[in-house]
């Protein structure tokens, strides 16, 4: 398959936990913005905004806040991706959007759900774009979708007004050279994730091709956690129905209705 140098920067690119001990420079932090603000965007609106978290003590809190992952805290370049429609909803103040509505007989609509959606499509849009740019500048990085547990303490640590909601932290780093050796992880094959025109639901035979690779490696593992007896209740119970998850679902619910009472 052919290839140019951004497919090979997509391509190659893993998650990185391990950093180098060296500063990313100045000139390189605002590449990696520059990039994230020119990501693409719902209307041009840009529903998102980032927070650089460069407060030591604020990353040792995210470290334990976070499912207590340590190297959040030794991260070079820590940024929160917000969804934000706060910005925009006191633009709509400022512009006097109250008294058009008392001259229409329109009631003043708030932000809903589907407007926490599209920030969040702007918010991961460009996370993304950020982490692309930085592994082009041999740059790694790592999400930490944890940032959605723990609401009340994230919302007060960084300040956050009703309508701007964590949706995703990202560390960077210069990854150690173990870490540039490490092999990639593998991915399902495309005939589990890209159908045609409709969606396709998978049987039996379907999962168990899907997921061939990882009940290998399950069957090759010394140690198995007790009453384990295949890859999908190992990973129901390590990821799915783990403490971590249960605790993003109730802070999720927390945002959910801090964003939709305003």
């Amino acid at each position: 398959m052919h290839s140019n140098p951004v497919i090979d920067v997509i391509l190659n690119r893993k998650s990185v936990r391990v950093y180098e001990p060296r500063p990313i420079s100045e000139e390189a932090q605002q590449m990696i913005l520059a990039a994230a603000l020119r990501a693409p965007t719902a209307g041009n609106m840009m529903l998102y905004s980032i927070i650089e978290v460069t407060d030591q003590a604020a990353k040792d809190t995210l470290a334990e806040t976070c499912d207590h992952q340590p190297f959040i805290a030794k991260a070079p370049l820590v940024l929160l991706f917000l969804a934000d429609y706060q910005r925009w909803f006191d633009y709509f103040m400022w512009s006097g959007v109250e008294g058009l509505c008392q001259q229409t007989g329109e009631a003043l609509r708030k932000p809903e759900e589907g407007d926490l959606l599209l920030a969040c499509c702007d918010a991961l849009i460009a996370a993304h774009t950020a982490v692309i740019a930085a592994e082009s500048l041999g740059i790694g990085s790592c999400y930490i979708g944890d940032i959605m547990e723990n609401y009340e303490v994230h919302r007060g640590l960084f300040a956050l007004p009703p309508y701007a909601l964590p949706i995703c932290l990202v560390c960077f780093g210069y990854p150690t050279e173990q870490q540039k050796q490490r092999p990639m992880t593998t991915r399902f094959g495309t005939q589990f994730i890209v159908f045609k025109d409709r969606y396709r639901r998978l049987a039996g035979g379907d999962l168990a091709q899907m997921f061939a690779d990882q009940e290998g490696q399950l069957a090759t593992w010394k140690e198995k956690p007790e009453g384990i007896r295949n890859f999908g209740q190992f990973m129901y119970l390590r990821k799915f129905s783990a403490d971590f998850s249960k605790e993003m679902s109730r802070s999720v619910r927390a945002m959910l209705q801090t964003w939709t009472q305003g």
